[in-house]
């Protein structure tokens, strides 16, 4: 039985779908994501992975925080720890909480990378928001196209240009870091 996380995700997914009047079939060729695994997304059957979401998220024109947003049924100005909600990726175990209380221009989301783990994003899920990526604990490195940089803790990038990116912790150890996004206008 799904949680209740995916469950709304299930249902957000499939709302924001239909209300930008997009078939199954459409979402598919936008976003590279078959029609068989959008369906059972839709439906709540598996748990998509952050690459998944990536995907799709783009194509519907929604940065992932902006998605996860839509879940809360309940949108107060103070997100205490206990309620801010929690994704964890099905594949790589990577750990995503929505840090910032209520989808406005600014979003924080904290993330937890395990050791080993790597997880990357299309270009066009980098286009919709302004992204800074702060480490909190541990080394990330990331790939913003072919540019590679190797962030500790306490380092702080701001992205450039959309540019496909990976999220990799070649290390031994978790990386915990914060991303920070600011809707383009």
């Amino acid at each position: 039985m799904p949680d209740s996380l995916t469950t709304n995700l299930a249902a957000t997914l499939h709302a924001t779908r239909t209300d930008r009047g997009l078939s199954v079939n459409a979402l598919a060729e936008r976003s590279g994501v078959s029609r068989a695994m959008i369906a059972k997304i839709e439906r709540g059957d598996v748990q998509p992975t952050a690459v998944l979401l990536g995907r799709l998220t783009a194509a519907l024109g929604l940065t992932l925080s902006e998605l996860f947003s839509r879940t809360e049924v309940d949108t107060p100005r103070l997100a205490r720890v206990v309620d801010q909600p929690v994704w964890v990726d099905p594949k790589t175990g990577y750990r995503r909480r929505s840090v910032s209380p209520v989808a406005g221009s600014v979003q924080l989301v904290e993330v937890e990378l395990p050791a080993g783990a790597e997880v990357s994003y299309p270009s066009e899920s980098f286009a919709l928001a302004s992204h800074q990526i702060w480490v909190l604990d541990g080394a990330l490195r990331f790939l913003e196209g072919e540019v590679e940089h190797d962030l500790s803790a306490g380092d702080c990038l701001a992205l450039g240009t959309p540019a496909p990116g990976t999220y990799r912790n070649s290390t031994d150890r978790p990386c915990r870091y914060l991303v920070v996004l600011e809707r383009r206008r």
